[in-house]
């Protein structure tokens, strides 16, 4: 599984065009590399702490 070093807990935005595009910048959407929300899953996150998750979403410190 890849690890992904996130800079913020919120898709990218990308414009311009007739209608946004979001990037996925948490390395969690199944969608990739478009934005399907699962970002949300990773809101109770702690600062400093490194986490990685599986195939099923579950989270796991390392």
């Amino acid at each position: 599984m890849r690890k992904v070093v996130k800079s913020d807990q919120r898709p990218m935005e990308i414009k311009p065009q007739a209608e946004s595009v979001w990037i996925c910048m948490c390395g969690l959407s199944k969608n990739q590399p478009f934005c399907d929300g699962s970002h949300k899953t990773t809101r109770d996150e702690e600062e400093g702490k490194t986490y990685e998750y599986d195939a099923e979403g579950h989270r796991h410190e390392i």
